[in-house]
């Protein structure tokens, strides 16, 4: 069997090995995790005919440099507007390469979005946690985070000269500066004019953004004697408010029970344009109905089904 073996020259943090989710886990008190953003991780794996959850490496603002110790692969790298530096030249990310041994792969920050992602073409090696390898970024668990130093081992790996090229970049992978919300469930907690806030004002995401949530800074939205309500199933979307009511976007790495009001929840054929967003970027939100968000959720689920380039 043929492998590839990489070695971390350069790492970020939040850069992580992550696979399609710890699916089915919620009721025992653990999160899914999986990828940030899920259209470009399905993307990235479709281009190279992997299955749909195949595990690969994410990587935020910081960046990843690798150079190939062993063997050659193929690799997929889609989200963000991220530039690659390659044996094959300098350009941005939705790119498909191959990496032969003595060459370095540098993917850095580019002009737009937070997360891209990194698939081998063959099986990335790490370690599996309850039948999963996606990492869950607070304890560790799963594969794990990648520093300078370790190896990526590939088993199978694969040369796929002829899908090496550009990837089409579809318009719902851009950074969403609106956002749709369903309110709810514990906007009747919120005075009018906070919900009115929340769905007509401009919010900034800040500095406070890693894969477990995002703070925004705006109007406050202070509930009215909400914070002693039992604990609750959280989604990943939800937008929680604490007693000193600044909102937070709840994502990949989100608990699973908490006891904060949830003014409303993103729609999840929204949050992956959200999460393209970088600290400081603005974002409004506006409410729609759940029919609404269900029919948002099938236009979404036909983009992400696997394409023929």
């Amino acid at each position: 069997m043929s492998r590839a073996v990489l070695h971390v020259a350069q790492a970020g943090p939040h850069v992580s090995v992550q696979d399609g989710g710890r699916l089915g886990w919620l009721r025992y008190g653990v999160t899914e995790s999986g990828p940030m953003d899920r259209l470009a991780f399905a993307r990235a794996n479709a281009a190279l005919g992997n299955p749909a959850g195949a595990a690969g490496i994410e990587i935020s603002l910081g960046g990843l440099t690798v150079d190939c110790a062993e063997g050659a692969v193929t690799l997929a790298i889609a989200g963000g507007g991220f530039v690659v530096e390659s044996a094959s030249g300098t350009g941005g990310s939705w790119t498909v390469v191959t990496l032969r041994r003595g060459e370095r792969l540098v993917i850095r920050r580019g002009p737009w979005g937070a997360w891209t992602y990194l698939q081998p073409a063959g099986r990335l090696v790490a370690r599996p946690w309850l039948g999963s390898v996606a990492t869950h970024a607070p304890s560790g668990i799963g594969g794990g985070m990648l520093a300078a130093g370790q190896e990526i081992v590939i088993e199978d790996a694969r040369v796929l000269q002829k899908v090496e090229g550009g990837l089409p970049c579809p318009v719902a992978a851009r950074p969403r500066h609106e956002v749709a919300v369903v309110l709810g469930p514990q906007d009747r907690f919120f005075t009018r004019e906070a919900i009115a806030a929340l769905v007509g004002a401009p919010y900034r995401l800040t500095d406070a953004y890693d894969r477990m949530g995002v703070r925004l800074r705006g109007p406050q939205l202070v509930p009215e004697g909400a914070l002693s309500i039992p604990s609750e199933p959280i989604l990943r979307g939800s937008i929680q408010v604490a007693g000193d009511g600044a909102p937070a976007v709840l994502l990949a790495d989100h608990q699973t029970t908490g006891g904060y009001p949830k003014i409303a929840t993103i729609v999840s054929a929204h949050l992956d344009g959200f999460v393209q967003l970088r600290p400081h970027e603005v974002v409004r939100f506006h409410a729609v109905t759940p029919e609404e968000a269900v029919g948002l959720a099938r236009l979404r689920s036909g983009r992400r089904q696997p394409f023929v380039r």
